[in-house]
C-alpha cells in the first residue's frame, strides 16, 4: 500500500521512558514539561488495548489549544516492558496508573482520558482516587459482559491449557503488510494515517532463518484467557464514587456491544453509566470504535468544550 501524500504531525511529540512500580514504561509527550496545576492541567491519554500511546497522534493534533499533554504505553504494549510475570492483572493498570500521576503531577490533579480498555482503567481510577481528577474523559470503555461464579472453573482451566501452549501474534513481512492490517480493522483509518501509525505499531526483527519480518509491539499473553472473572457490582461500586464531570463519548457506528451478543445488552450499559453522577454523553457521527482515528477533529471539539467547561 503506497501513500502518495504520507500523515505529517502538526505537533510532533518526544518520547521518554520512565520507571513505573520496577518496569520502563514508554511517554509520548506534547507541549511544555511542566507541572500540572490548576491554571495548566495536564491531559493524560491512555490507549486500548492491542494499541499504542502513538493512536492519539490524531487527536491531539486536532486541538486547537496548546496544552501539556502525555500518552502513556500501558505496560507490556508500545515500547513499555512487559509483566515479570506470565499474565495480565487489571488491578496493575491502576498501580502503574497511580504511579504514572504521582511521578508527573503529585500536587494538582488532572484530566483523565482513556478508550476502551483505558476507559475502563480511566473509570475504576477515578473512583478510587477522586481527588487527583479534574475531568475524566471515556472513549467506548463499555467493559465486559458480567460473569457469573459458575464460569470460573472453565476459565481458570482455559488459564492453565494456555500457560502450557502460550498465544502467538502473527507477524508481517512488510510495514505495509502492518498498515493494511490496521486498515482490515478499521476500514475508515485512512492510508495515510495507516501508514504513519505502522512503525509505531509494530517494530523489525530477525527470525531464527536470518529473515526479517515486522512484530507487533505487544505481549502476546495479553490474549490469554483472563482467570479473575469480571465482577460488575465490584465495577459499578467505583464508578458510583468518581467526583469529577464526566464524558462518555461514543462512536455512532460502534460495534462494542453487538459484538458481545445477549450477553452484553445495552440496557445493561444505560444501567451501568447512569450510576456515574456528573455525565455528559456524545455521540459522534461516521465513527466506529476507533472514533480518535475516525473523526478526530470532531472529537477534539468536543473535548475543548468539556475540558473549557
Amino acid at each position: 500500500m503506497n501513500s502518495p501524500t504520507p500523515y505529517l504531525p502538526r505537533r510532533s511529540h518526544r518520547s521518554q521512558f520512565i520507571s513505573l512500580r520496577g518496569l520502563r514504561h514508554h511517554l509520548l509527550r506534547w507541549g511544555e514539561d511542566v507541572p500540572s496545576s490548576a491554571d495548566r492541567p495536564l491531559l493524560v491519554l491512555l490507549h486500548g488495548w492491542m494499541d499504542v500511546g502513538a493512536s492519539f497522534q490524531f487527536m491531539v493534533d486536532a486541538l486547537s489549544r496548546q496544552r501539556p499533554i502525555v500518552a502513556l504505553d500501558w505496560r507490556g504494549f508500545g515500547l513499555s516492558e512487559r509483566s515479570p510475570a506470565d499474565s495480565y492483572w487489571f488491578p496493575d493498570y491502576l498501580g502503574d496508573l497511580d504511579a504514572l500521576l504521582d511521578q508527573l503531577s503529585p500536587g494538582a490533579p488532572v484530566d483523565l482520558l482513556g478508550h476502551s480498555m483505558g476507559g475502563n482503567v480511566v473509570m475504576s481510577y477515578a473512583g478510587l482516587r477522586p481527588q487527583r481528577i479534574r475531568r475524566l474523559i471515556n472513549l467506548e470503555g463499555f467493559g465486559l459482559p458480567d460473569a457469573a461464579p459458575e464460569q470460573a472453573p472453565e476459565r481458570l482451566i482455559a488459564w492453565l491449557d494456555e500457560l502450557k501452549a502460550p498465544p502467538q501474534l502473527k507477524p508481517y513481512d512488510s510495514l505495509q503488510a502492518v498498515a493494511q492490517r490496521l486498515i482490515k480493522t478499521n476500514p475508515r483509518l485512512t492510508p495515510d494515517k495507516a501508514g504513519w501509525l505502522a512503525p509505531h505499531w509494530s517494530h523489525q526483527v530477525t527470525r531464527p532463518d536470518g529473515g526479517l519480518e515486522w512484530q507487533i509491539l505487544a505481549d502476546p499473553a495479553h490474549k490469554q484467557s483472563n482467570p479473575v472473572l469480571y465482577r460488575r457490582a465490584e465495577v459499578l461500586a467505583c464508578w458510583a464514587r468518581i467526583a469529577a464531570p464526566t464524558l462518555w463519548v461514543e462512536g455512532r457506528d460502534t460495534a462494542v456491544l453487538r459484538w458481545f451478543g445477549d450477553r452484553y445488552p445495552r440496557a445493561d450499559f444505560e444501567e451501568r453509566i447512569a450510576r456515574v453522577p456528573q455525565l455528559r454523553r456524545e455521540v459522534l457521527a461516521q465513527a466506529g470504535h476507533m472514533l480518535h482515528h475516525d473523526q478526530p477533529e470532531a472529537l477534539a471539539r468536543i473535548l475543548e468544550d468539556f475540558l473549557g467547561a
